[in-house]
């Protein structure tokens, strides 16, 4: 998903994104150790976007804060 989608979301929506995407970056570790994983990018990319989402979300409680 792409940091403007997620900007776009609210907090709530936001914290499930973020959820979701580490239950499935748990789901692709778990393909890869029993060796059912055949395309290893995919680690990379849900690293990256629960890295994305964490940011944005990080923001917007900053900025809800002031």
């Amino acid at each position: 998903m792409k940091a403007s989608e997620l900007r776009a979301k609210d907090v709530d929506a936001l914290q499930k994104e973020v959820s979701e995407l580490l239950k499935a970056h748990f789901n692709l570790r778990m393909q890869r150790a029993t060796q059912q994983l055949s395309d290893h990018t995919q680690l990379r990319k849900t690293r990256r976007a629960i890295a994305r989402a964490k940011t944005i979300l990080t923001e917007k409680q900053k900025g809800s804060a002031k």
